[in-house]
């Protein structure tokens, strides 16, 4: 761990001190892995560095890159209307009010956020009549709009978004992203107390929050990025393709609830853009977190990437700002 002892040192104080139950924490840059430990236990199952955890929102990266790989082969444009793919959508609103697919990756479409687990199902839940607002006119951010990527996806590119999702993470050495549970992902503790089912969520194979993974997949993805930003050809989408992903598309619009103007964020194309994040020393830096805890952030003018897996959904008193600096300091 030499060179990022105090990254370190957080995890391990906010597992000691019972804030977090468990944790991975993984480093990484453009060569490979620098650095990989695990604490804590669930239940008794002590965390090791090759643990399966539910990802959540880090999902939506997957699924964002599937989607740009059918865009940059002219399959889709960030243009492409989700009616072309479901013609049933959009029940409610205006005429002029066209949801496309730069709306749903960058959290603009409007379209009203069911619970994570929604009876009514996903595609349901997508379809239902009415908007939050009018498409590209304010942001709040939406995990059922993935449902309507992956289906233009299907319906441009013929993929399944899964299956795209394994091919690509296989051809960099990064094959445990699976939505099956019996993958035996450490459990969420507290997510049945907050009114998660985890069996029940796990059957909508979500493809905004349902994948489960292991820090060195994460870290295989970190560090393969990395390189297709230092230019890198070949490896799951092109240079020019993941600058277009990491291009804001939220501007001035207003920020609603749960990531006000305040918290920093832009969205890039499902890229969670941090450049204007009041606490970070480096604000180079796009990624995701998810509700779990979960975080997996890529610092390109740094040259490092890192993974924090944990499984607890309510964490007062754990700011991962904090260890984002303590990772960037100490490159």
């Amino acid at each position: 761990m030499t060179g990022y002892g105090a990254a370190f040192d957080w995890v391990a104080r906010h597992v000691g001190a019972g804030r977090l139950p468990t944790a991975v924490l993984g480093i990484a840059t453009a060569e490979g892995v620098v650095a990989l430990d695990a604490f804590g236990a669930t239940s008794g199952r002590p965390a090791r560095v090759d643990d399966p955890y539910w990802l959540f929102s880090i999902t939506k990266v997957l699924t964002g890159l599937t989607a740009a790989r059918a865009v940059e082969r002219g399959l889709l444009t960030t243009e492409t209307p989700l009616t072309d793919a479901l013609p049933a959508f959009g029940t409610g609103r205006d005429p002029d009010d066209v949801v496309r697919l730069r709306h749903l990756v960058s959290h603009t479409s409007g379209i009203r956020e069911p619970t994570l687990d929604p009876a009514e199902g996903l595609r349901a839940a997508l379809l239902a009549p009415g908007r939050d607002f009018a498409a590209g006119s304010a942001s709040r951010y939406s995990t059922v709009a993935f449902d309507g990527i992956v289906e233009l996806v299907r319906h441009g590119a013929g993929w399944e978004w899964d299956a795209d999702i394994a091919a690509w993470s296989a051809s960099i050495g990064a094959g445990g992203f699976t939505l099956d549970p019996d993958a035996d992902p450490h459990t969420v503790v507290d997510a049945e107390r907050l009114g998660l089912d985890m069996r029940g969520f796990a059957s909508h194979r979500n493809p905004g929050a349902g994948m489960i993974g292991t820090a060195s997949d994460l870290l295989a993805l970190g560090s393969a990025l990395l390189r297709i930003g230092g230019g890198e050809t070949g490896s799951i989408v092109h240079p020019a393709t993941l600058a277009m992903m990491r291009r804001p598309l939220t501007g001035d619009i207003p920020r609603l609830d749960p990531y006000p103007a305040g918290a920093g964020q832009d969205w890039g194309f499902t890229f969670n853009l941090r450049r204007r994040a009041p606490g970070l020393i480096d604000r180079d830096v796009y990624g995701h977190a998810g509700w779990a805890g979960t975080e997996f952030w890529v610092h390109p003018s740094a040259g490092v990437a890192w993974v924090l897996l944990t499984n607890q959904a309510e964490r007062p008193g754990v700011d991962a700002d904090q260890l984002d600096n303590a990772v960037v300091s100490s490159v």
